[in-house]
């Protein structure tokens, strides 16, 4: 049996996944097909619903998918969790308090506040005490800092029991500087490595997004692991575009 994400994600593997946008299942099943660790579903920006999802997860069945809710509400947590996903990625967190208040909705009693109910992770029933024994040891949870708060918080963010990882978004975290898409500016680069310095001092596992192998290959020399690389409608946009070009040069 394959290691779960979590563990892996912890005992710092370079992870590498891909961001899924598109409601096909098929599109899930290629990119799983071709390698990646692990797919970011985007329930945040994307237009993908709870049922769009499950099907998604049903398509790549063999590779860990992991959600970034919408937003950090009970019900957004365990409908990702319910649907099989291997864990959470919960955008805009910029306190200690808030990362706590997330890992009790992803973990199930003693540990957490989890509802319980049964899904497609539950086997719809049929490995229900299988599921719950497991999830909260299995469950990976994942903060985003994408705000100047976070930045200033981060300390005491990543010393909350039971967060595994910081997925920093240089974009937002631009625009809370008032230096929307500025990423390469000297107090967003200064923000950023203020991240990445507190979490290689404590152990916590960092991620990171870019469009290119170039993009995301400097993160990965500073010891970032958890890596997202390209998203699947740019992917096939750039793909066909690359084919046309050949085919038609100068087009």
């Amino acid at each position: 049996m394959n290691q779960p994400f979590r563990q892996r994600l912890l005992a710092g593997e370079l992870l590498v996944g891909t961001m899924v946008t598109l409601p096909a299942p098929e599109v899930a099943e290629i990119l799983a097909t071709v390698g990646f660790d692990w797919l970011f579903l985007d329930a945040e920006h994307a237009a993908l619903n709870t049922r769009e999802m499950q099907r998604i997860m049903q398509g790549a069945w063999q590779t860990p998918c992991i959600v970034r809710l919408a937003d950090d509400s009970e019900v957004a947590v365990k409908k990702a969790l319910d649907i099989g996903a291997a864990g959470i990625i919960v955008p805009q967190v910029n306190s200690a308090e808030q990362a706590a208040q997330v890992v009790r909705r992803a973990k199930y009693a003693p540990e957490g506040t989890r509802g319980v109910g049964v899904g497609r992770a539950h086997r719809y029933g049929l490995g229900f005490g299988d599921y719950v024994g497991r999830a909260n040891e299995e469950t990976a949870v994942i903060v985003q800092a994408e705000h100047i708060k976070a930045v200033e918080n981060i300390e005491a963010i990543i010393h909350v029991p039971g967060v595994d990882a910081v997925l920093i978004g240089p974009y937002d975290l631009s625009a809370s500087l008032g230096l929307m898409g500025q990423v390469t500016h000297p107090d967003v680069v200064a923000a950023i490595q203020r991240v990445t310095d507190a979490c290689l001092a404590a152990g916590m596992r960092l991620g990171i997004f870019g469009m290119s192998a170039t993009a995301v290959a400097p993160y990965i020399a500073q010891g970032y692991t958890l890596i997202t690389v390209g998203i699947d409608a740019t992917l096939l946009g750039l793909a066909a575009k690359e084919l046309l070009v050949a085919i038609r040069p100068g087009q």
